[in-house]
Order: C-alpha cells, then sequence, then structure tokens
C-alpha cells in the first residue's frame, strides 16, 4: 500500500470529522500515528481508515 502522505502533513479522518485537523508524526507499515487537535494522538490502520490530506 502506498500511502500518499507524510509525517508532518496535516490530514482530517472522514468518520470522524469531530476530530478536527491532526498532523501525521510517524508511519510504520500500515500503522498512521496522527495528532489530532481535537482528540489527541491517535494510531491510525490505514488498511481500514482513508485519512484525507489537507492542503
Amino acid at each position: 500500500m502506498i500511502l500518499d502522505y507524510e509525517p508532518g502533513d496535516k490530514v482530517t479522518n472522514p468518520n470522524n470529522k469531530d476530530w478536527g485537523i491532526g498532523q501525521v508524526q510517524s508511519i510504520i507499515n500500515d500503522k498512521v500515528t496522527v495528532n489530532f487537535e481535537n482528540a489527541g494522538k491517535k494510531v491510525i490502520n490505514a488498511k481500514n481508515i482513508k485519512l484525507e490530506r489537507v492542503s
């Protein structure tokens, strides 16, 4: 799987818009660690949830 974001990128979780904008902290295999403004740090399985990049 090729992800279209990298550490430092801003993203949102389309399934949880109330989490706000998050910044990608790290990507290890399919696990993406994101620090969201309203939900804190979350580890997301990129196989199950497609994060949306914020431009």
